[in-house]
C-alpha cells in the first residue's frame, strides 16, 4: 500500500494495486494496514499520509454501510418516535423550581 501511494496511485487505482499484491485482502484488513502505515515514523510524506489515510476512511465507511440492517421491513419511520414512560409530558422548571 505504502509503495503504491509513494508511486502517486490514490483511490481505487491504489486499491487495485493492493489488491493485485495481496488478492485475499478484505476491508477490514485493508483498514488494519492502513493504519499500521499511519503509525510508521519513517513515513513522513504528507501526500502519502493523506492518501493512505482516505483510502482507509473509504473502506471503514464501506463495512459500516455493508453492516446497516435493511429498514425495508420496519414499522413506519417517519412517525413520532414512541414514549419512553408514562410519566407525562416534559415539563420546563422555572428558576424557583431549580435546586443548587
Amino acid at each position: 500500500m505504502v509503495e503504491g501511494a509513494t508511486h502517486g496511485h490514490s483511490g481505487q487505482i491504489l486499491y487495485d494495486f493492493v489488491l493485485k499484491r495481496c488478492p485475499k485482502t478484505s476491508s477490514k484488513k485493508l483498514v488494519r494496514a492502513s493504519l499500521l502505515a499511519l503509525t510508521d515514523p519513517d513515513l513522513k510524506d504528507r501526500n502519502v499520509l493523506n492518501t493512505i489515510y482516505a483510502l482507509a476512511i473509504k473502506h471503514r465507511l464501506d463495512e459500516v454501510r455493508s453492516d446497516q440492517v435493511d429498514l425495508d421491513d420496519d414499522e413506519d419511520l417517519d412517525g413520532p418516535a414512541p414514549l419512553v414512560s408514562d410519566n407525562g409530558p416534559a415539563r420546563q422548571l422555572s428558576d424557583p423550581d431549580i435546586s443548587a
